[in-house]
Parts: C-alpha cells; sequence; structure tokens
C-alpha cells in the first residue's frame, strides 16, 4: 500500500586533523565545502563552513542540513581549501574556490555514516592526483537527526448521539483534528477513517507527534462529518480542546459536547447532545526507521530472476535479458544494480542470496527456485557485482523454459528470513523478484505471501516487457484489502510493492518506486513484533 517515503534531516559537524600546512608564516587558513551527486553524477554544492584561521586541525562551527533519502544513493564528497589571507573579509559563499589552495577531498555515501552506530565516519584526505600518495590528513564528519521529539500520543476517540444526516440510512462519520495558530486560524493535522451508518462510532486510534500538535496545551478543534461521495461532506458539530483535556477526559471517564456556531455571529454556540469521548490515552516513543539501523539492524538483500523462454532469446537484441556487449544494461540488470547498490550498505557481509525460476537446467529438469551462481549447496555471491555476474553465467548454461511460478522463491526466502529468528532478531530481508510475465500459481502465491506476512520480509516485484500485470497489482494490494488466503487467512500485514518498468518516466527510477514502501514496512514489523531498536533494548534513549 502506498504511503509517504520516510525522510530525515541531518545536520552535518565537520572537524579536520593533520592537514597540509601550505602558509609559509603560518598554518593553513581552512574551509569545507560539502557536495551532493545527484542521478546524473553531477556535484551540486550544499554549502560551505566558516574559514579557521592558522589551524590544522579544525573544528567547524557551521553545520550543513541535508535531506537523507532511504530510496537513492547519496553519494557525498567533502573538499577542503587553505583560503588566501587577502580574501578572509570575503563572504565563503563569494570566494573563488579555483583561486585557493586545495588541501585535499573524500567521498562517501551517506548511507554509510547514518548506518554507524554513533553516525560518525572519519575519511582519509586524497589527493585529485590519483597516484599520489602524499598524506593529507583526515576529515571527521558527525551526522546528527534534527527531530525534535520522538514522543507521540495515542488516543482512541468515540462520539455518541450523533445527528442523523441521511435519509434512507444513518450517518458516515469521520473527525478531521486541526491545530489552532496564533492568528485563529486551523491547520489540519489528522484524520480519521469513515465508519458507515453509525450515530455512536469508535474510531481506531490515531497517533499525533509533538511536530503536528506542538505543546500538550496547544488547542486543537475536532470537527465531525458526516461523510458524502461527491466531497460536500455535511457538518455534525465540532469540541476544542488540548492533548492535555484529552487526557484529562480520559482520566475522568466524562465526555464533551459537541456545538455548532451560529452562522450570524460565531460567539454563539448551540450545544449538541452529541457527545465527544476520548476511550484511550497513551503517550509512547515511536521508533524510526533510521533508530533501528543505526543502532545495528541489517537489511538482507535477496534477488530472484525469471528464466522463462517468454523473455526471448538472450542471444537476440529483441531478448529482455540479452547482455548488451556496449554496456547498456538490460531491465533485469537495471533493477539489480539499481536496488543491490541501495540495500548494500545496510548489509555487513554483502553475501546475497541469488536464484534464478523457471529455468531447464544441465541435467534436463525444470527449476523454480535454482541457485543462480551453479552451485549445489550454496546460495550467496559476493556483492552486487557477484549477482550481476551469476546472472550472466547462468544465461549461458540455463535454458530458458517456464512456467512462471513464484510460490517456490518466496517460500525459500520466508524460510531464510524464519530461520534468522532463531539467532537473532537484527535481520530484516528483502527478496526483489524480476519477471516479464503473467504468474501461473497465482493461488500459491498468494498462500506463501500470507504465511511470509509475520516475517521480516518484504518483496519487491519489478514487471519487464509488455505483459498484462493485473494480478501483480492484487499481490501489491495498493487497494486497502490485506491478502487473502485460500484457507481463508488475512496477511497480518502488506510486504509486497509491484512496480512495472514500463510505466516509470521521468525523475522517478526504478530504485525509488520499489524502496518507498520499505521503510514503512520494516517498521510495521517490528512493531508486529514489538521489537525495539537496540539502544532501547538495554534501557537508552536516542536523545
Amino acid at each position: 500500500m502506498s504511503g509517504p517515503v520516510e525522510n530525515f534531516e541531518f545536520q552535518f559537524c565537520m572537524s579536520a586533523s593533520k592537514l597540509l600546512d601550505r602558509d609559509v608564516l603560518s598554518k593553513s587558513d581552512p574551509m569545507a565545502v560539502l557536495y551532493v551527486k545527484n542521478r546524473r553524477g553531477i556535484e551540486e554544492e550544499i554549502g560551505r563552513t566558516e574559514v579557521i584561521m592558522n589551524s590544522l586541525n579544525p573544528v567547524w562551527v557551521t553545520k550543513f542540513n541535508v535531506i537523507y533519502q532511504f530510496e537513492t544513493v547519496q553519494n557525498l564528497v567533502f573538499r577542503i581549501y587553505d583560503i588566501d589571507s587577502k580574501y578572509h573579509n570575503t563572504p565563503v559563499k563569494m570566494l573563488n574556490l579555483n583561486e585557493q589552495d586545495f588541501l585535499g577531498e573524500a567521498s562517501c555515501a551517506l548511507s554509510e555514516i547514518i548506518t554507524r552506530q554513533n553516525q560518525t565516519i572519519t575519511l582519509g584526505l586524497q589527493s585529485k592526483l590519483s597516484s599520489s600518495r602524499l598524506q593529507l590528513g583526515t576529515i571527521t564528519i558527525r551526522a546528527e537527526e534534527t527531530v525534535a521529539s520522538k514522543k507521540v500520543v495515542k488516543m482512541t476517540f468515540r462520539c455518541s448521539q450523533l445527528k442523523n444526516a441521511d435519509i434512507f440510512s444513518k450517518s458516515d462519520p469521520f473527525l478531521r483534528i486541526s491545530r489552532i495558530v496564533e492568528t485563529g486560524g486551523c491547520v489540519p493535522i489528522c484524520k480519521t477513517e469513515v465508519i458507515n451508518d453509525n450515530l455512536n462510532p469508535v474510531w481506531k486510534p490515531v497517533t499525533l507527534t509533538t511536530q503536528q500538535y506542538g505543546s500538550k496545551d496547544t488547542p486543537l478543534l475536532i470537527e465531525c462529518f458526516d461523510f458524502d461521495n461527491n466531497g460536500n461532506h455535511t457538518f455534525l458539530g465540532k469540541f476544542q480542546g488540548s492533548v492535555m483535556g484529552f487526557q484529562k477526559l480520559n482520566q475522568e471517564r466524562t465526555g464533551g459536547n459537541l456545538y455548532v456556531e451560529s452562522s450570524f455571529n460565531h460567539q454563539l454556540k448551540k450545544t449538541l447532545k452529541a457527545q465527544f469521548f476520548v476511550d484511550n490515552f497513551c503517550e509512547e516513543i515511536q521508533y524510526s526507521f533510521l533508530d533501528y539501523i543505526s543502532s545495528g539492524f541489517e537489511l538482507n538483500f535477496m534477488v530472484a530472476v525469471d528464466f522463462t523462454a517468454s523473455n526471448g532469446n538472450p542471444q537476440s537484441p529483441q531478448s529482455l535479458h540479452y547482455i548488451d556487449p556496449r554496456g547498456c544494461l538490460n531491465s533485469y540488470q537495471q533493477a539489480i544494480s539499481g536496488v543491490g547498490e541501495v540495500i548494500q550498505f545496510y548489509d555487513s557481509d554483502k553475501l546475497f542470496p541469488a536464484w534464478g525460476f523457471g529455468g531447464k537446467l544441465n541435467d534436463g529438469s525444470v527449476s523454480h527456485c535454482f541457485n543462480l551462481n551453479g552451485s549445489l549447496d550454496r546460495c550467496e555471491v559476493v556483492g552486487v557485482e557477484g549477482i550481476m555476474a551469476a546472472y550472466s553465467t547462468a544465461l549461458h548454461t540455463v535454458s530458458l523454459h517456464g512456467p512462471t511460478l513464484f510460490g517456490p522463491v518466496i517460500n525459500r526466502a520466508a524460510n531464510i528470513a524464519s530461520e534468522s529468528l532463531n539467532h537473532n532478531q537484527n535481520k530484516y530481508f528483502i527478496l526483489l523478484i524480476i519477471t516479464d510475465g503473467v504468474i501461473n500459481d497465482f493461488r500459491e502465491t498468494k498462500d506463501a505471501l500470507v504465511r511470509a506476512s509475520s516475517l521480516p520480509l518484504s518483496i519487491l516485484i519489478v514487471g519487464v516487457g509488455g505483459a498484462d500485470f493485473k494480478e501483480m497489482q492484487i499481490l501489491d494490494a495498493d487497494n486497502g484489502q490485506r491478502l487473502e488466503s485460500s484457507s481463508g487467512q488475512i496477511a497480518v500485514r502488506d510486504i509486497v510493492q509491484f512496480v512495472p518498468m514500463r510505466e516509470l518516466w521521468g525523475e522517478i527510477s526504478i530504485t525509488q518506486a520499489l524502496l518507498e514502501e520499505l521503510p514503512a514496512q520494516f517498521l510495521s514489523y517490528m512493531k508486529l513484533r514489538n521489537i525495539k531498536p537496540l539502544f532501547a533494548q538495554h534501557g537508552l534513549t536516542p536523545y
């Protein structure tokens, strides 16, 4: 089910040590510049520090703000310059870097910083000349997440004796919660689900962050509406309170009356019979995806490649499996490298299980889950490069066949995820399935997905070519309905994200489209199992 990508803002604090001394009568006057490479590899300057006078071990005060995006590889470049004394009164933004002495540069991915438990990394500075062996010192970068608080309040709202605004049935009420700002206006911050045909509704718990509601005594407005498909919802009444007031209502087990304002004079209020209640109220810590990752949780990458005959003869340029000698990646290679290059930073050993399905092996048997590296007992390969090499080799040793069955590879991945729970709970698995066709074991696939929904596993499916992928959309459950197995069992959570490659365009890459739901799926599993980040398990706090 699609939802907002969980992005975070970080502040970078930087220092350097043992810099080269470029000045004659004093020490260097260093300034650091941060760049981020965009998708086309072009460097975009983020900012510059102040100049530290006469120091080879500077600690800069200026901090840089960078938005972390899980679904992309954000390559950072740090460059340090010795600023000529005649420019010391010039604003740093106005400095021509070509007129300053270059002291060294270092690069890394943002993921490499934030996956470390202390979110700090020290990099050796290098010359622009790769052949140079001159020791240029080091730069240390520390990332600090700019989040005010992780505390949230979780409340269950209920209303009684609502007005019936419908003729042939009862009202279909929902609540809209808004923060009242100093100017008197309202900023909507949350909305409940619609409860059909009910004048005494109890809504699902609402979770509000401090970023949403402000302080506990900030005035909040609760508005109740009768839902209408045309968008002209009927107003049923409102209630003004605060988080502190809601807590008091819950403690005293009392309700407050809804009211409406006079259309002629807003100071005149008419009290209604309808009442508003807070059935449950609790405060808790809402841990983020990064709280888990930075405390030692890992993402483990797995891939399964479609070797069915509908892909076309790999020797033909028209085949979806064609390996272009000029280095242009086919759709399978694009998906493997794109997703793998993001996930690899979150996996310490970088040993990735890789399988094929729907292919005929050398012994003449058709397998729906064979090791891509040709090994009989080990399915892991080393790094993204290992997957790409095993895939290329398998195209020469495995004959394309069929049919297209997903069940065996999903069950194999689920077994690995299940077995990991016997050792530790700090691993979460991502299976990438790349396919060109309609699946022939739809019922078995649904059953496998429902069973796997309780495991630390997410499944990304890429559709390549021009096949009809309607069934994939059902597996994705973007219609809000969870999958149901043939025995009537309902999936405990959504674990599938499907993306047809032919529908991607513009600035959205296949990797971004595939990974946008992954942090939320990860968190849904941790919440399901009541698993806390490692620092919380040891009684520590992240702030």
